[in-house]
């Protein structure tokens, strides 16, 4: 890997701006953003990102799922390129940082590259993957992970949101249904920088969050079904109740991770009361958990433990319980080299920095298994993010571009 002089800085002023003109694309009351993917909205900022990526020299291609690649040639052009960036959706009450940073420092990088007259000897590509939120449609981080082969492309652009609007008519819709096949554009290696959404640096003081590995998460679904019967007339020991049992079931969610922990959380963030009344004992509810740990082994204890909390509440409280595992992804490795590469810009440049684990879902964590990947995290205030209050410094929106660039140079390499 090529070193380059750690007095190139990115246009820390310019970064600033970019983030906060294209935050008007959605811009909500209260300062955040609100920008679902394939909207009106997200319509204005891909158009904006597109002709910034014309005006800086790339060629912009989009693929199938609308996922929108800039391409800035290499010496060599045999070699694949390495990737950059992030998205540019948000949640319904989104910040302005969360993914944007990323994908405009991305561009930053291309702008400093240009005025310094530097010259990579692979190619670099910025990338907007497209549905990172899933805000709009499900799933989450859909074309990256299209792209990694998780999914068919037709099976993603079958995805309704809803008011039944498919992925495929929302593309067609603002006029980004690419024609470029998913995955036919090759990376070398892909790289984003991201706020952190947690609150380790901002805690530590720390500038820089070298990510070497994402959560593994199990998502399920679960029902509760007792018996519906009078409030006012059901003596309390007779009572076949599906709420109570609930009840007494997310505690033992809460029980479990902390057992388990400190590298573990889980969360009941769904639960929904069938027919529900007044006057009516709960006789059904539908409910829905999410289980997070870093740790193979520790996703499979904490799954044995709860299935066993259901089994044992469900009997004593006579109700019938089931809980079933829909969705799970494995913990993310990321890249060693990449990820020591991440480490070297940071303490070439002279950033305080420290390992880290990503507690959310991203774009780089499905590309890690088809490609070498890595994280940038920076401070965000207080650790908030999905919410307008998300806020970032300046200086550490600076620091972290700084550090993709040099750590993407170091990939690279630069023509001699």
């Amino acid at each position: 890997m090529t070193k380059v002089a750690s007095n190139l800085q990115i246009d820390s002023v310019r970064l600033w701006d970019t983030i906060h003109e294209t935050a008007k694309f959605g811009a909500t009351p209260k300062g955040g953003v609100r920008r679902l993917t394939l909207g009106p909205e997200d319509k204005q900022v891909r158009d904006w990102f597109r002709k910034a990526c014309e005006a800086t020299g790339l060629e912009v291609h989009v693929d199938a799922l609308g996922t929108m690649f800039g391409l800035r040639k290499g010496r060599d052009m045999s070699k694949a390129p390495v990737g950059l960036g992030s998205h540019l959706d948000t949640q319904p009450t989104g910040g302005k940082f969360d993914g944007v940073l990323g994908t405009l420092a991305a561009l930053e990088v291309v702008r400093t590259l240009n005025e310094a007259g530097i010259e990579t000897e692979a190619p670099i590509c910025i990338v907007n993957w497209t549905n990172e939120e899933g805000s709009r449609f499900a799933p989450a981080t859909m074309a990256s992970a299209a792209y990694a082969g998780d999914y068919t492309t037709d099976y993603i652009l079958s995805r309704k949101d809803a008011a039944g609007v498919s992925v495929g008519e929302a593309l067609d819709g603002i006029g980004y249904r690419g024609t470029e096949p998913v995955a036919q554009r090759k990376l070398g290696a892909f790289v984003e920088l991201h706020i952190e959404q947690g609150p380790l640096l901002e805690a530590e003081n720390k500038t820089i969050g070298v990510v070497d590995r994402g959560q593994g998460i199990t998502w399920y679904d679960g029902t509760i079904t007792g018996f519906e019967s009078h409030a006012g007339t059901t003596p309390m020991p007779l009572r076949r109740d599906a709420l109570t049992a609930l009840s007494e079931f997310v505690l033992a969610v809460e029980r479990t991770a902390k057992a388990h922990g400190p590298n573990a959380v889980s969360t009941v963030g769904e639960a929904v009361i069938a027919a529900p009344s007044r006057n009516v004992i709960p006789g059904e509810v539908a409910f829905t958990v999410d289980v997070r740990s870093p740790d193979t082994e520790t996703l499979a204890a904490i799954d044995k433990d709860l299935q066993a909390a259901a089994v044992e509440i469900a009997a004593r409280r006579k109700v019938a319980m089931t809980l079933t595992a829909i969705w799970q992804k494995p913990p993310t490795i990321f890249n060693a080299t990449l990820v020591d590469a991440v480490e070297h810009a940071a303490e070439a440049i002279g950033y305080s920095h420290r390992r880290i684990t990503s507690g959310a879902g991203h774009d780089a964590c499905n590309l890690a298994n088809v490609v070498p990947a890595a994280m940038i995290f920076v401070p965000c205030k207080d650790g908030i993010s999905h919410n307008e209050l998300e806020d970032a410094t300046q200086a550490d929106c600076t620091a972290g571009a700084n550090v993709l660039m040099h750590t993407v140079l170091a990939l690279a390499g630069v023509a001699s």
